[in-house]
C-alpha cells in the first residue's frame, strides 16, 4: 500500500482532514498501542475518533485508491455519527473497530438492511460483513452474504474481494455440508471471472491474493494439474508485476507471493536471485534473508538456510522474529541436528514469553510448545 496506493496524487484532497501516522507494530514502545487498537492481521488501518481516541473505523487488509478514498469518507461519517444508516454504520464500524465481530454483524447487517438503494458505502458494509462473518467462524452464513451481494459488486474491486471471500469460506465448510461442492463450484467460478476482468481496477497484491484462493480450490479438489496451471499463471502475472514496478520497495512487494508460486510449481530455485537482489537493495530489511532461509529450507541447503536465517535474525524485532527462529528450528532439525533445533524452540520460546502485552501471543507460544515436544 505504502509502495503503490498512498502515493496516489488524487489522495491530496484529504490531506488536511487528517492527522496521518503510521505504526511499527513491531516495536516494544507501540507494544501498548497495538493492544488498545486490537490488531488483527498485517496491514491494517484505524480512523480514530479525536475526542474519544476510539477506533471509528478498521479496515484489514489492502484497497485500491478509489477504495481507500470512499473509506476516508465513510471515517469522516463514522465520527460524526449521523442519523439513518449512517448512524447503523457508525455504529457496525466501532462495534468492529472493538473487535466484537458477533455484534458487529447484528449492526452491518441492520445497517444494509436500512440502506436505501445504491448506498455508497453499500460495498465497504459488506466487505466489513464477510470479514467479521469469517472471524466469527460462521461460514455458512458468509457463503449466503457473498452469494447475495456478487451479483450487485460484480465488476469492481469489493465484487473480486466478495468471490474470493465466498470461495474461502466455501473451501473453510466441513465435507459433511451436502452443498459445499456446488457452493465452491460457484465461487470459483466467479473468482475466475474477476481474475479475468484486466479492466478490473485492484492492486497486483489483491489480484495475486485471487490466485491464492483459486489455488487453495484446486489443492482442495485434489486436482495436481489444475493447480499446477493456477501457480503457472499466477507466476507469470508476478513476474510481469515485478518487472514493471519502479523502485526495488515496490518489487520486493512480490517476493513472498513468488516465492510461494515458484515452490507450487517445484522450482523454488527461481527464487534464489530474486530474493538476493532484494537483500542487497534493502540492507536494513530482515524480510529478503529470512524468505532466504525458507528457500534454502526447501531446496534443503541446510547451510545456506542457516547462513540467511543468522542474518534475518539479526535484523529482525518483536513478534516477527518468531517466524524466523521456527524456520531456524527446522532448518536444524532437517539437518539431522535435533539438539539445535530444540535450543532453538526453547530461545523462541522465552524470547516469546517475554514480550510486552500487546505484542505477547499466547497462541503463538503454544505453537512454539507443541512444536518442540515434537521434536521430543
Amino acid at each position: 500500500m505504502r509502495a503503490f496506493v498512498f502515493t496516489d496524487k488524487s489522495l491530496t484532497r484529504h490531506a488536511g482532514r487528517f492527522v496521518w501516522l503510521e505504526i511499527d507494530t513491531e516495536k516494544a514502545r507501540n507494544a501498548a498501542l497495538r493492544k488498545q487498537l486490537g490488531v488483527p492481521a498485517l496491514p491494517t488501518y484505524f480512523i480514530l475518533d479525536p475526542a474519544s481516541e476510539k477506533v471509528a473505523l478498521r479496515w484489514v487488509g489492502g484497497f485500491s485508491v478509489a477504495q481507500l478514498d470512499r473509506l476516508l469518507d465513510d471515517g469522516v461519517a463514522a465520527v460524526r455519527g449521523g442519523s439513518g444508516e449512517g448512524a447503523a454504520l457508525a455504529r457496525a464500524d466501532r462495534l468492529y473497530g472493538e473487535g466484537d465481530y458477533a455484534g458487529a454483524v447484528k449492526a452491518y447487517q441492520e445497517a444494509l438492511a436500512a440502506a436505501p438503494s445504491g448506498w455508497p458505502s453499500y460495498s465497504r458494509a459488506v466487505e466489513a460483513l464477510l470479514f467479521s462473518l469469517d472471524r466469527d467462524g460462521d461460514y455458512t452464513a458468509e457463503t449466503r452474504v457473498a452469494r447475495e451481494a456478487y451479483p450487485r459488486l460484480k465488476g469492481t474491486p469489493s465484487g473480486a474481494n466478495v468471490a474470493a471471500s465466498g470461495l474461502g469460506a466455501a473451501l473453510a465448510l466441513p465435507d459433511s455440508i451436502p452443498e459445499r461442492g456446488a457452493l465452491v463450484a460457484a465461487f470459483e467460478a466467479v473468482t475466475r471471472e474477476a481474475l479475468a476482468d484486466t479492466a478490473l481496477r485492484i492492486s497486483a497484491d489483491d489480484r495475486s491474493g485471487l490466485y491464492i484462493t483459486l489455488l487453495d480450490a484446486r489443492q482442495d479438489a485434489k486436482d495436481e494439474a489444475g493447480a499446477k496451471r493456477i501457480a503457472t499463471e499466477w507466476a507469470a502475472f508476478l513476474d510481469g508485476a515485478a518487472a514493471r514496478a519502479k523502485t526495488p520497495e515496490q518489487r520486493t512487494v512480490f517476493d513472498s507471493h513468488r516465492l510461494t508460486a515458484y515452490h507450487e510449481l517445484g522450482e523454488t530455485e527461481r527464487a534464489i536471485p530474486m530474493l538476493q537482489g532484494s537483500e542487497r537493495d534493502l540492507p536494513g530489511d530482515y524480510n529478503p534473508p529470512a524468505r532466504l532461509a525458507v528457500a534454502y529450507l526447501w531446496m534443503k541447503r541446510w547451510d545456506d538456510a542457516r547462513v540467511a536465517s543468522d542474518r534475518a535474525l539479526v535484523k529482525a524485532y518483536g513478534p516477527r522474529k518468531l517466524g524466523i527462529y521456527s524456520t531456524r528450528a527446522d532448518i536444524f532439525d532437517g539437518k539431522g541436528d535435533r539438539d539445535a533445533a530444540r535450543r532453538t524452540l526453547e530461545e523462541a520460546i522465552a524470547y516469546a514469553e517475554a514480550l510486552p502485552p500487546g505484542q505477547r501471543s499466547e497462541s503463538a507460544i503454544a505453537g512454539l510448545r507443541k512444536k518442540l515436544e515434537g521434536l521430543k
